[in-house]
């Protein structure tokens, strides 16, 4: 069996794969070939591999489902309707339809999640620039990146992260709201703020005014209804306190099936066009993050936590924020966030001390563009467009647009002193 030592240098080389993408190999590759040298070096049995990989199974269920979703949106043209709309509605000015965008991408991180905003609004916004002949995308594009994250606390189910922290015991929505929705109001508003005065130049290129008109097809009708009752079904069993992943996959293939036997044509195109992909990533960070585990690494942040909330919870939950928002960027917000809710559930840590760790691991992975699994979806679903954005270009924009929303959401959940902003 090969020591700690050895075992957290490979899950750090296996995340820095996902992160930089070396010799441009799919980030899964990093994370599954890391996952299987942990069990080849019996650092872990593969009996606890696939546990750590069982352990995935909502979240895989529910991208799945997304997935789904959003392809067949995609051929049945809603995305093109939605895009000629837009544009319609933006009558030729580049500021408006940036703030159009911005605000339909609360509503889909809102009740849908951020994962969802990454794989069903970017092509959809994608299609509304090419039809309004903008010739610089980067803005809008931009958009739905980090409204996936800056919005992605305002209810629990706006990120799978947010079941993560707190595990069993997630609040009612009557106690979410109070909590959250203050700092929510604040990340949003901040977000949109740094962002627009960033794209500022590019904000005053042409939009066409004019756009050839486009009819919604029966089968993207079916589409448009199969999102709205996912996100129907989502609230619902949200209420319940019951897990995600099984409606939308529910949703998902129920909503394919209904157009492809309208159509009477086989799934094999609609199954090719899914980055499946994801799915082995998801899997490889869950079996790193058992791995971590093993170390003791989840007590030993545990015992951290606990002993910066016995000298003072305020400080404690900004460092603890601050510390974990960083740490997203440099293992990703889906290990972070396992470990953090792992490590915040055996600490038995006070309520806002959750509340900075939810904040810190859902807004902090806006810094950079491999921070969150919202955000390497809006990567794929980018290059399924023909566009990339690079590393460099992503942070250059990160720098600005986190820090302040990050210390202004935090300040209206925690204050200073004891004493919070609302």
């Amino acid at each position: 069996m090969i020591s700690t030592t050895v075992a957290w240098c490979i899950a750090a080389v296996a995340t820095a794969g996902v992160i930089a993408r070396p010799f441009g190999w799919p980030e899964a590759i990093w994370a599954v070939g890391g996952a299987l040298l942990l069990v080849v070096l019996q650092f872990l049995t593969p009996t606890e591999a696939l546990a750590g990989v069982a352990k995935g199974t909502d979240v895989y269920l529910f991208l799945t489902g997304m997935m789904l979703l959003s392809e067949v949106a995609r051929e049945a043209g809603l995305f093109d309707w939605l895009a000629i709309h837009a544009t319609q509605h933006a009558r030729g000015s580049a500021g408006r339809l940036f703030l159009l965008i911005y605000g339909v991408g609360i509503i889909v991180t809102v009740f849908l999640s951020n994962d969802a905003t990454a794989v069903v609004l970017t092509p959809a916004v994608a299609a509304a620039v090419r039809t309004a002949k903008v010739k610089d995308p980067l803005p809008y594009l931009f958009v739905c990146a980090f409204i996936a994250n800056a919005a992605s606390f305002v209810l629990p189910i706006s990120n799978p992260a947010n079941l993560v922290i707190y595990g069993s015991h997630l609040p009612a929505l009557a106690q979410w709201l109070p909590r959250y929705l203050p700092a929510s109001v604040a990340s949003i508003a901040a977000t949109y703020i740094v962002l627009r005065w960033t794209q500022r130049r590019a904000l005053h290129q042409a939009v066409a005014r004019e756009v050839p008109p486009c009819r919604l097809t029966p089968s993207g009708r079916v589409a448009a209804l199969g999102i709205a009752a996912t996100a129907v079904a989502l609230l619902a069993v949200s209420a319940f306190d019951r897990p995600l992943g099984l409606p939308t996959a529910i949703c998902g293939v129920v909503t394919v099936s209904i157009v492809l036997i309208a159509e009477r044509r086989a799934p094999w195109r609609t199954l090719r066009g899914i980055s499946w992909g994801v799915l082995p990533l998801v899997a490889g960070l869950f079996v790193l993050v058992e791995a971590l585990d093993k170390t003791g690494v989840i007590a030993l942040v545990a015992t951290l936590l606990q002993a910066a909330a016995e000298r003072s919870a305020t400080t404690a939950g900004w460092s603890a924020g601050v510390v974990l928002a960083v740490a997203t960027n440099l293992m990703n917000n889906l290990p972070a966030g396992l470990i953090a809710g792992s490590a915040a559930q055996a600490a038995q840590a006070a309520e806002p001390l959750r509340r900075a760790l939810l904040i810190g691991v859902d807004l902090g992975p806006n810094l950079s563009v491999t921070g969150s699994l919202a955000t390497i979806l809006w990567l794929a679903a980018l290059r399924r467009e023909g566009l990339h954005v690079s590393a460099w270009t992503f942070l250059k924009v990160g720098m600005l647009v986190a820090p302040p929303a990050l210390a202004l959401a935090l300040l209206a959940a925690l204050g200073v002193g004891g004493v919070t902003l609302f």
